[in-house]
């Protein structure tokens, strides 16, 4: 493969679908794990939104915690968005399974923003059940404790991907790692946590001063984890994806493509288009002409063909993506004006780039 080449997910097993049906037993560990792991009297996942292998290398100065811990970079899924990413690590499953392909999903012509759970008509979560959107049973089945950031208990994102696990909340950085505790000295066996404040600095700040202050804050916290669980319980710290700084990289669509395009999902690194009927070769070819020097310009059926979604696509998941990807190359995002993101973020994810497509699985026992 070379450098200009997509970076697509290791289905093979190395990606982040593998590590909660390994660490659960029901399959092998990735390379990158130390076979001590099995031998573990409780493990603790814990998920960082937004921790990219590569941005850790960058910054390891600020992360030494993190930096001595053993283990190496997997990938994570495409789109490398957090929706989709996080549904796979929780259910064992890629997004061609799972059918949260993306962050805004199209159902039925409408999009859903699958984190807040909302259409353009408002809360969908009585319109478009989580459960039955989403119906593969998280974690193989079981009910562990999740440890999440506490507004996100009952959204409709939480039951579509963390539905039947057994919820507790963290309330302020320093807390996670004493609800983590609390959890194994009560004698759960595996304990998921999330925390999500690495991925926000990124978006609004960047990669400076603020997303280094963020990253040694989270540094410390899994320091402070480490020091207060008990020999025999190993620690595993994964990512959803990484992130690219975007600063000057927004692109128009050109306007041939919009003529011919009945409406757009997905997010501004990984854009659907929806091709009116009949045009979905003419809107390839309009989408390559104008913007292949800044995206990887696939058609669906290339994309399911080269397993970008998983080995395997369902018939549901199918019919939630486009036609067209334009998948952003370098810097570039595609603005498009039925997506309210807001324009001026610095850091983005969602394409397949080295810097978002590969995450730290990193590992301590003792």
């Amino acid at each position: 493969m070379v450098a200009n080449d997509p970076v697509l997910p290791d289905w093979a097993g190395g990606c982040v679908t593998h590590l909660v049906p390994a660490l659960l037993g029901d399959e092998r560990l990735p390379a990158a794990a130390p076979d001590a792991l099995v031998d573990a009297s409780a493990v603790v996942l814990v998920v960082i939104d937004g921790l990219g292998w590569h941005q850790l290398q960058q910054f390891s100065s600020v992360a030494p915690t993190l930096s001595m811990l053993q283990g190496g970079p997997i990938t994570t899924v495409a789109p490398s968005t957090t929706s989709a990413a996080l549904t796979s690590i929780a259910t064992g499953s890629a997004p061609g399974e799972h059918g949260i392909v993306g962050y805004r999903v199209d159902v039925e012509g409408q999009n859903l923003n699958c984190l807040s759970w909302r259409t353009p008509s408002g809360d969908a979560r009585e319109r478009i059940i989580p459960e039955s959107f989403q119906t593969i049973e998280p974690f193989q089945g079981e009910r562990p404790v999740v440890i999440q950031n506490a507004p996100f208990h009952k959204t409709g994102f939480t039951r579509a991907h963390l539905r039947g696990a057994r919820q507790q909340n963290w309330r302020t950085l320093p807390t996670l790692p004493v609800e983590v505790r609390q959890a194994i000295a009560a004698g759960e066996p595996f304990v998921y946590a999330y925390y999500d404040g690495i991925d926000k600095i990124a978006h609004e700040f960047g990669f400076g001063e603020h997303y280094q202050a963020e990253l040694g804050a989270v540094d410390r916290m899994i320091g402070d984890l480490l020091l207060m669980l008990p020999r025999g319980v190993a620690v595993v710290v994964t990512a959803d994806h990484g992130l690219v700084d975007c600063t000057g990289g927004r692109t128009e669509l050109h306007d041939d493509i919009w003529r011919i395009t009945d409406r757009s999902s997905g997010e501004a690194r990984f854009r659907w288009l929806h091709a009116e009927p009949g045009r979905g070769r003419d809107l390839l070819d309009a989408a390559r002409d104008y913007h292949s020097d800044r995206a990887w310009i696939v058609s669906v059926e290339q994309a399911v063909d080269e397993r970008w979604f998983g080995r395997s696509v369902s018939e549901v998941a199918l019919k939630r993506l486009g036609d067209v990807a334009v998948v952003a190359r370098d810097h570039w995002f595609f603005a498009d004006r039925a997506d309210a993101t807001p324009d001026w973020l610095i850091g983005r994810h969602g394409s397949l780039t080295e810097g978002e497509m590969r995450v730290p699985m990193l590992c301590h026992w003792s």
